[in-house]
């Protein structure tokens, strides 16, 4: 979906297809014609924004072959289907039945992570409209910590310095500018935006910033407005924003809150789980080591790495951080000027929900995303963008 922000700018709203995570190229096009065009059918649009995943072997097809990229854009086009956006987080095997920690891999220490987002970055620039000139990429937080030594930081610092000088380069040959965003992410060394002002400051290039995840501001306790205006202070450009809800418990001692929180303890992904007290952030990696013992205090608000619905916060006595969101939204676009123009819905959690709340037929999530992209589309006109055709 595009918006028209009050300044005259152009707000691009899409959702990310890696809750229907595919490794190949038919994979892809699979995705498009059962997923996505429906999605855009259910909303009664003409155009539908999507935040493409391509995992490693798509990309590499892509990037390998012109006519295989040229028939992609056709069939985005013959299906009402727009990318201005695409999540490089996950490499490959998001779809596997445990993905944890193995997301993190590769890191920006490995050249294999700088090649990739290079072929993304080369695959959006001939995937944009014809009448857009900037797409974003959001890229994981440097690396998962207790992998990132010393060596390893100065690795990533020069892979980030060469992605900036090879984005350049294709903004000349093409005229397309494209821009890579850090994701924070709990558990990993850019956790926060605060602890991404350093790395990115030190690279000090436009096209090189963050993507905000409202899910992962959420989990690590930050402040909306004050994590943003640290970023613009700095000036670290937020290439990107995913629009997502954590699981909040507000009285996680209690025996009948654990019981509900370990409904949404699964095996595929890692689900870190934050609280704050008088001494600081405090977390563990996953919520089940959470609710095993004594490792989280109890005493104060959780908060779960579980993107739940937009629409559809989870039963008491659970709630989600949808307010987190709103607040986000009200200081990225709610302004005399957007501080982004790419907004990501990224509910990939839908198969891993609680049983009871899972989709269980193809319609069901069809709705489910769509009702999300509704309800992202009202937040942004309540806040005085329109809608446009």
């Amino acid at each position: 979906m595009r918006l028209r922000h009050p300044d005259g700018t152009t707000v691009h709203l899409a959702y990310c297809t890696n809750v229907h995570p595919a490794e190949t190229l038919d994979g892809v096009l699979a995705q498009l014609r059962d997923h996505c065009e429906p999605v855009r059918r259910r909303l009664g649009r003409d155009r539908l924004g999507i935040g493409l995943w391509l995992a490693r072997d798509a990309a590499r097809t892509l990037d390998g072959d012109p006519s295989a990229l040229r028939a992609l854009r056709r069939e985005l086009r013959r299906r009402g289907l727009e990318v201005v956006t695409l999540n490089g987080f996950p490499y490959e095997g998001f779809g596997a039945a445990e993905v944890k920690y193995r997301v993190y891999q590769p890191d920006w220490a490995d050249p294999e992570r700088l090649a990739h987002t290079t072929a993304l970055a080369r695959i959006l620039a001939a995937l944009l409209p014809d009448d857009v000139t900037e797409g974003s990429i959001s890229t994981l937080p440097l690396g998962w910590r207790t992998a990132w030594t010393a060596d390893r930081a100065r690795g990533g610092h020069r892979a980030l310095l060469t992605l900036a000088e090879r984005l350049d380069a294709l903004a000349e040959l093409t005229g397309r500018s494209i821009r890579v965003g850090l994701e924070p992410e709990p558990g990993c060394t850019v956790e926060t935006t605060g602890d991404a002002l350093a790395p990115l400051t030190a690279v000090g290039h436009p096209r090189i910033g963050v993507c905000v995840d409202t899910c992962h501001l959420a989990t690590s306790f930050e402040e909306p407005r004050a994590a943003l205006d640290a970023l613009a202070a700095a000036g670290v450009p937020v290439v990107k924003s995913q629009l997502s809800a954590a699981l909040h418990a507000e009285h996680p001692a209690r025996p009948a809150v654990r019981t509900a929180l370990a409904a949404f303890a699964e095996p595929r992904f890692l689900h870190q789980t934050r609280t704050v007290t008088e001494t600081g952030l405090h977390g563990t990696d996953d919520l089940d080591q959470a609710l095993g013992g004594d490792a989280l205090p109890s005493g104060a608000p959780w908060r779960a790495h579980f993107h739940v619905p937009l629409h559809a916060a989870p039963a008491a006595p659970l709630t989600a951080t949808l307010p987190v969101l709103k607040a986000a939204l009200a200081r990225l676009v709610g302004g005399p000027r957007p501080l982004t123009r790419h907004l990501e819905v990224e509910t990939y959690t839908w198969q891993a929900l609680p049983p009871e709340l899972r989709p269980r037929a193809r319609d069901r999530l069809t709705d489910g995303i769509a009702a999300e992209l509704a309800l992202a589309r009202d937040l942004l006109t309540d806040l005085g963008l329109k809608e446009l055709p």
